[in-house]
């Protein structure tokens, strides 16, 4: 099948399957005479691998890594696990900072008045670089 059809049968763009290739993560494909690319169904099967691995927030050095030891039937399954489990730890650290970045949003939202007047706390901050993080509530003592 050609790029067009290989990119609706795996889920990848045409541009990404390119961009892959270019950076070796997966193998350059036979060609035709006139230089189309021709995907076979193991091709087709690594796509979908790398476009589940991207969907899960997979980093290209990670899904190099997991390719391989895809391909490598001697692998460990500890290994697989431990990219994985470091996967984990860095998503929940970028949730942190998602969740911080949403509450400081709406401290400044709340405390903008949203009518025609020019002040806007919110430009203020943005203008400042300053971190206008909410209050910490404060720990009772028991």
């Amino acid at each position: 099948m050609n790029i067009g059809e290989a990119s609706a049968a795996s889920g990848v763009s045409a541009k990404m399957i390119r961009y892959y290739e270019s950076i070796g993560l997966v193998p350059n494909v036979a060609r035709t005479e006139a230089g189309y690319r021709v995907y076979g169904d193991s091709d087709i099967h690594t796509l979908r691998f790398i476009r589940r691995s991207r969907d899960l927030g997979f980093s290209v050095e990670q899904m190099e890594t997991l390719l391989a030891l895809w391909s490598d039937r001697s692998r460990a399954s500890a290994d697989v696990k431990r990219i994985a489990a470091a996967h984990i730890t860095e998503l929940e650290r970028k949730a942190r900072e998602i969740e911080e970045m949403a509450k400081t949003l709406r401290h400044l939202v709340h405390n903008c008045h949203g009518d025609s007047r020019p002040n806007c706390p919110i430009l203020e901050d943005l203008s400042h670089g300053e971190e206008a993080a909410p209050p910490k509530p404060k720990r009772r003592r028991a």
